[in-house]
């Protein structure tokens, strides 16, 4: 959705099967590598995974990203920090990989640093800033991350992965989501907005 609002720099730059990719006009999603010298960025995204307007992945080193996760509106991943600490005119500065695990959810506006690891089925909450690894099955939120709730790895809830398993299932879904989204579309609507679309009525 949104297909052309995306911007890709760099190469080593690759994703699954099955991805959501979900951009507009006013929030581009972002996906860059940087290939210099000694540093050549990669950036690895599975299969099933689902990237919202805004988000941004940036790589130097390495980012690999798990089958399933999800990235809420403007999350940005970062695997360098682009300036040197006391040479500021140096780029890149220091990097190191990142991990997602499959099914990581990265909540709106977060962010993840050089260096860090994400467990299987963790979630980071809406604007936190992730500095160092979190284990899988748990919740992190705040500046620094820090656990604030546990999962039960025993429940088997419903993931992108599992989504995908059931083809019908998934069509009959997307058409509730039309349905819903487009319950108040007429065919009055629609001449409208053809019309006037660059109007004010």
């Amino acid at each position: 959705m949104g297909a052309k609002y995306f911007d890709i720099y760099g190469r080593n730059i690759s994703i699954g099967d099955y991805p959501t990719m979900v951009a507009s006009p006013d929030n581009y999603i972002h996906l860059t590598t940087w290939s210099l010298e000694d540093h050549e960025g990669e950036i690895s995204i599975g299969n099933f995974c689902l990237l919202t307007p805004g988000v941004r992945i940036a790589s130097a080193s390495k980012i690999t990203i798990g089958d399933g996760c999800m990235f809420a509106n403007s999350a940005y991943i970062s695997d360098a920090d682009w300036h040197g600490i006391y040479d500021r005119a140096i780029p890149v500065g220091k990097t190191s990989p990142i991990l997602l695990e499959e099914n990581v959810w990265i909540g709106d506006r977060a962010v993840v640093g050089k260096g860090v690891s994400i467990g299987k089925n963790s979630i980071v909450a809406a604007g936190s800033v992730v500095v160092k690894d979190v284990p899988p099955n748990v919740v992190v939120g705040g500046n620094p991350a820090q656990i604030i709730k546990e999962l039960d790895p025993n429940v088997e809830g419903m993931t992108r992965i599992r989504l995908f398993e059931d083809p019908k299932g998934l069509e009959h879904l997307y058409d509730q989501i039309d349905r819903y989204t487009l319950k108040n579309n007429t065919s009055l609507n629609y001449m409208k907005s053809k019309l006037f679309r660059n109007k004010e009525h």
